[in-house]
């Protein structure tokens, strides 16, 4: 792996990429293997999943069992071998102290980025969640429709490898024939849930996820992806018969050393680094990105956290895919004579419409499910089915007092405890020896967890500016951020606690807690960690930061692929179309470069 020092970067690259995920390891991908060259900016350290998957190690043989800490947020054996809610040296802060207007900031500091450990669930965005404005009158339309990024969610499915099933729902789109991999069987809490769950109206099936329960066809898909480029088809071929189907036996949220499941680390930056055309810098904390004398951006300024100093790096065409919040901090740092209040925001739109997915969870005892057998239920490291949104001609009836929908997400299974007590302290009833054994059987498995992932409407009084006092560690402004649900995603919420007490009552089960008060079960802003806005896309410059190609009005060759440019955020969880705009944005920049345009 090509891993650089700033001291050994090339005098100038094609193209300067700034973040190593989702939507900076497609641009990688991408433009590599049409033969540009390419230098990618991750603050983080260099990862390789190959080598440091905890993939076999058991929860006993970890520290507390392997349950989270400050430091581990999400548990010793989580993929995210830095970063989490706060980072050493990186703090950010809140313009309001009230705990329900405090946004919750996630960051991954490693080579991958969050695809290290997101939950992989990869639903395309639907026709109405490109017009959702046009629909009911709230938000905003994106400048582009469904049948613009339709090739590209094929071609993203294709190669990162997506099982699911279709099911001709609306405003769920189903893949092209051939394209998804097989579903894996429903495991006994989610077959239960879809038995019942339609006494209340709630459809259950397959969800699609970026795991291969298959081996990918090598020696058909490249082609099918990269049509007369022989070259990039052999490399993609042979990265893609280096991956291995999934066996069924540990979390996705460790990462994947054999590659059965989409990481950046194992999907698009081997095939990018086999071009010989992509250099990586690690620990390059980019700071702002620079101009020059053509109102061109020519390179990025960064600090080399190994040194403490400053650095750049220069390059013909600028890309951010630093994550949306990170991409505002430094498009906001980036102040100039032409640009007082922040690169490419003469629209004053930077920072502005910052989104989330609305969260609720709740969890049910199921009697059926007591005393099963012990088994493996490990399965797919996630979710084997979910609901979609299925409510859609009632709502714009006007009949829910909501304007947008969420998908449910369930669990339920006899995996490998870890740290926690396998037997709540209540149904353990004082037990203990023989008798807390015998609770523990019988209860453990028989709970079912059902949770809301749902659309937020983007509001004037959510988004990220610079804190006019605190500085991180080498001196640059952070980002203080302002949030607030509206009553729409209040009332989705309580929507989706009572839709959840239903679907418990018709299993047989209980709810474990009386259900909250209306606006305080919904989990805070950033919980998710699905942020997404602060440089809006859209058809007129005056009022956007980008247009229709992720370009942004300003400045011609500068690009935005993260998830910042996202004019609403639907309950389709976005990295599947952040990866989608990307491939779209790279072939657009490979033409317009074709032809001198930027």
């Amino acid at each position: 792996m090509p891993i650089i020092t700033a001291k050994t970067a090339q005098p100038t690259y094609d193209v300067v990429i700034v973040g190593s995920g989702a939507g900076g390891g497609q641009m990688a991908m991408t433009l590599t293997l049409a033969g540009l060259k390419c230098v990618m900016l991750e603050a983080g350290r260099a990862y390789d999943p190959a080598t440091e998957t905890p993939m076999f190690q058991r929860p006993d043989q970890a520290p507390l069992r392997g349950v989270g800490t400050p430091e581990k947020n999400f548990g010793f054996y989580d993929a995210t071998v830095d970063g989490g809610w706060q980072v050493p040296n990186e703090p950010y802060t809140q313009g309001s102290d009230d705990p329900a207007r405090k946004f919750w900031w996630w960051r991954a500091r490693m080579l991958g980025g969050r695809t290290n450990h997101w939950g992989r669930i990869s639903l395309r965005n639907g026709p109405y969640d490109f017009k959702p404005h046009s629909r009911d009158g709230l938000g905003f339309d994106w400048p582009i429709g469904y049948e613009d990024v339709e090739p590209y969610y094929t071609k993203v499915e294709q190669l990162i490898g997506v099982y699911g099933t279709n099911e001709g729902r609306e405003n769920t789109p189903d893949s092209p024939e051939g394209v998804l991999l097989p579903a894996p069987k429903g495991r006994a809490a989610e077959l239960l849930v879809q038995k019942h769950a339609k006494t209340v109206g709630v459809p259950v099936m397959p969800i699609h996820r970026a795991v291969l329960t298959r081996a990918l066809d090598a020696d058909t898909i490249p082609a099918k992806l990269f049509p007369g480029n022989e070259w990039a088809q052999k490399i993609v071929a042979d990265s893609m018969r280096r991956r291995g189907a999934c066996f069924w036996a540990t979390p996705c949220g460790r990462g994947c050393s054999i590659g059965a499941n989409y990481q950046s680390t194992t999907v698009h930056l081997p095939p990018a680094l086999a071009t010989g055309n992509l250099d990586i810098l690690p620990n390059a904390h980019a700071r702002e990105v620079l101009l020059g004398a053509d109102g061109k951006a020519n390179g990025v300024l960064f600090v080399d956290k190994t040194t403490g100093n400053e650095e750049r790096v220069r390059g013909r065409i600028v890309i951010l895919a630093a994550s949306s919040g990170e991409t505002v901090r430094i498009l906001l740092n980036s102040k100039s004579a032409s640009f007082p209040n922040g690169l490419a925001n003469s629209s004053g739109k930077v920072g502005k419409y910052v989104m989330d997915t609305v969260g609720t969870s709740l969890v049910g005892q199921i009697p059926k499910l007591e005393n099963v057998p012990s088994h493996n239920e490990d399965g797919a490291g996630g979710s084997h089915f979910y609901s979609p949104w299925w409510l859609y001609k009632e709502q714009l009836a006007g009949k829910l007092g909501f304007a947008r929908g969420y998908h449910i997400e369930m669990g339920g299974s006899r995996d490998m405890p870890g740290g926690w007590n396998p037997l709540p302290d209540d149904l353990g009833q004082g037990a203990y020896g023989t008798k807390f054994k015998e609770a523990a059987r019988r209860y453990y498995g028989s709970f079912v967890y059902l949770s809301c992932r749902g659309e937020m409407i983007p509001n004037e009084d959510s988004f990220a500016e610079l804190d006019p006092v605190v500085k991180d560690k080498w001196g640059t402004p952070v980002i203080r951020w302002n949030w607030k649900f509206s009553e729409h995603e209040l009332r989705q919420a309580d929507h989706a606690q009572d839709t959840f007490t239903a679907i418990f009552s018709a299993m047989g089960g209980t709810v474990r807690r009386a259900k909250p008060k209306t606006g305080t079960e919904i989990e805070p802003g950033g919980k998710i960690i699905h942020e997404v806005g602060g440089a809006l896309m859209g058809a007129d410059a005056k009022r956007s930061v980008v247009n229709g190609w992720n370009q942004t009005w300003d400045v011609k060759n500068l690009f935005l692929v993260d998830a910042s440019p996202f004019p609403s955020n639907s309950d389709k969880n976005p990295t599947l179309t952040i990866m989608a705009l990307a491939w779209r944005t790279g072939d657009y920049i490979v033409d317009q470069a074709k032809k001198g345009n930027i």
